[in-house]
């Protein structure tokens, strides 16, 4: 896949997965099996979720939790892919 294709790909995708107050432990088990039907899953971090920490390091430990990477991170949003 051209790094053009890509891009439009990520960003035609739609957020399936909200991390809200409950944190990024309860939206694992979602991650884990959107990413089993999906090549690439989009998450929003909500502002509760994000308390004292930045979207690149909930991003980075939820990507840890599933076993996957983290493609993208623009504003609150990343995309993961496994």
């Amino acid at each position: 896949m051209g790094n053009t294709e890509r891009t439009r790909q990520i960003h035609d995708l739609d957020v399936t997965v909200w991390v809200g107050k409950h944190g990024i432990d309860a939206v694992t088990d979602e991650l884990h099996d959107q990413l089993g039907d999906r090549q690439l899953v989009k998450v929003k971090f909500l502002r509760a979720a994000r308390g004292g920490t930045d979207t690149e390091t909930l991003a980075d430990e939820l990507a840890s939790a599933v076993n996957a990477d983290v493609v993208q991170v623009r504003g609150h949003t990343a995309v993961f892919e496994r």
